[in-house]
């Protein structure tokens, strides 16, 4: 018998066992999961950022028709489900008007299981 064929017995394997694989493809898998279920949120508040830039670049003269505009915007943007105009808050900084909002999402996992994402932006 040839002599490489052969394993000497100090060696040990290397390599990932089956039970690691597992636990690796388990992990991975809810990682995932997680990230399908708040993209969405993700995408949302991409959508009220942009809509609030786009408001604030060409600002109404007053607050209550930066309100009315975002409620417009927002009949239009059929993401945007979280806030209506009036939670936003508009202030002048430098002679610029600011638009800021936050908001909470609960995103369900399973079960009675939750994840919080808290968003905030401000016009830029």
């Amino acid at each position: 018998m040839n002599s490489k064929a052969r394993r000497s017995p100090s060696r040990a394997q290397r390599g990932v066992s089956m039970f690691g694989l597992l636990m690796w493809g388990i992990t991975v898998g809810f990682i995932g999961y997680l990230l399908v279920r708040t993209l969405p949120t993700v995408n949302e508040f991409l959508t009220i950022q942009k809509s609030v830039d786009k408001i604030a670049a060409a600002p109404p003269p007053t607050v209550g028709e930066i309100r009315t505009a975002f409620d417009r915007q927002k009949d239009i943007e059929y993401a945007i489900k979280s806030i209506s105009g009036k939670d936003l808050d508009i202030t002048k900084e430098n002679e610029r008007v600011v638009i800021a909002f936050a908001y909470d999402v609960e995103v369900p996992i399973m079960g009675p299981v939750f994840l919080l994402v808290k968003y905030q932006g401000r016009s830029k």
